[in-house]
């Protein structure tokens, strides 16, 4: 079951990750400028977010397995509608479809843990289960970056069309049902718009999704920027990127791991926020750190943050799904779409000022973590802080 969610929640960070360092030889081989480039990130975010909405509600109603069948084959269609595209505008739509199906994927997987799991368990599971898509980060750039020396920028695509083929049939034969036909809803638009406006109306389970989503923000601007900052700026080839990204992601993936020990020592909720007020003193010193071009001070600071990013999302997760059990495909989906929507900010803010340093990525990325402990504060004080 780890393996299996796992696999349809990496799905996505393929997605995003494996191509980053292609990003010059595309730029240069489409012809199109970094911002059009950046938008084919976008769109696959784009269409995560609706991916979320869409499959979310579906699942309450029609189970997990089969949805997640569906998206898994859309995927690997998608994937080689971007090996044979084109242009960069083709590119960008057929990657929207793509991030449909990958988002489907993500919502799916959080739906299964919330049907077996809640509380400090649910919060240790995800923390488990960033062990398994955690490895896709730390594969996905170092393994795009090995393909480059081989192939284009279009074997990437290529394998993941490959991968999309392998995780349908994990999916088919690894993921059982999990939400049985008396525990379904089976009403209509009616019974799902009541549904998700209780959930949206919920001032607390917002507030844990402004945690993740603001922090995605941050990661986003990570991700559509750090390519061009790392290469450009501070001069490192494509696969020594691949490596630090690499690594980078390993903290994230450690961190998880170490949250899913501190679970039942202390709470999700604590966890969660000295996560938040650590990455926001590392995402400042990365700032301080672009201003002074010390890619010294920037590199170790990025690992940091990904780090900090291994302990907010799992308790962000647990401590949202946690209160809408009934809902739990409603909630995941606003969840996702959510943050997803304003994880859509980053590139754009960060695109608007150039990638001729690494200070607009790291402004981006300190104003998204002073925004996830502002809010999420705001909006979940119950009582003490770290209580």
């Amino acid at each position: 079951m780890l393996l299996v969610l796992g696999a349809l929640t990496a799905v996505g960070a393929f997605s995003f990750d494996m191509y980053l360092p292609s990003f010059p030889e595309m730029a240069r081989d489409l012809d199109a400028t970094t911002s059009a480039i950046q938008l084919t990130l976008t769109a696959c975010l784009v269409g995560m977010a609706f991916g979320n909405l869409f499959v979310g509600p579906l699942s309450d109603r029609y189970g997990r397995k089969r949805p997640a069948m569906i998206a898994t084959a859309a995927y690997a269609l998608s994937s080689l509608g971007c090996v044979l595209a084109t242009n960069v505008e083709s590119l960008t739509v057929i990657r929207l479809v793509q991030g449909l199906s990958a988002g489907a994927g993500t919502v799916l997987a959080r739906s299964v843990v919330r049907d077996l799991y809640s509380g400090d368990e649910a919060a240790r599971f995800f923390s488990r289960l960033s062990l398994v898509f955690g490895l896709a980060p730390i594969l996905a750039p170092t393994l795009g970056a090995l393909l480059l020396k081989f192939t284009s920028w279009r074997g990437v695509f290529v394998f993941l069309t490959g991968l999309g083929v392998a995780l349908l049939l994990v999916t088919w034969r690894g993921l059982p049902e999990t939400l049985p036909v008396e525990r379904r809803r089976s009403g209509g638009f009616g019974e799902f718009a009541a549904g998700a406006r209780l959930v949206a109306t919920d001032r607390i389970f917002l507030g844990y999704t402004l945690a993740g989503g603001l922090t995605f923000a941050a990661l986003f601007a990570y991700l559509s920027s750090s390519s061009f900052v790392l290469q450009d700026v501070f001069g490192v080839s494509p696969q020594t990127y691949g490596l630090i990204f690499g690594i980078n992601s390993l903290g994230l993936v450690l961190a998880g791991q170490l949250n899913a020990r501190l679970v039942g020592r202390h709470t999700p909720r604590r966890l969660l926020f000295s996560a938040l007020i650590a990455g926001l003193g590392a995402t400042s010193l990365a700032l301080v750190g672009s201003g002074l071009s010390a890619a010294v001070l920037v590199i170790p600071m990025l690992f940091f943050y990904i780090s900090c990013i291994g302990m907010i999302m799992p308790n962000g997760f647990a401590l949202g799904l946690e209160r809408h059990p009934a809902t739990a495909g409603t909630a995941a989906a606003l969840m996702g779409a959510m943050q997803s929507a304003i994880g859509l900010l980053a590139a754009p803010l960060v695109g608007a000022f150039g990638a001729a340093s690494g200070v607009p990525m790291a402004a981006v990325m300190c104003g998204f973590a002073s925004l996830a402990l502002v809010v999420t504060t705001a909006m979940t004080r119950k009582g003490p802080l770290l209580a």
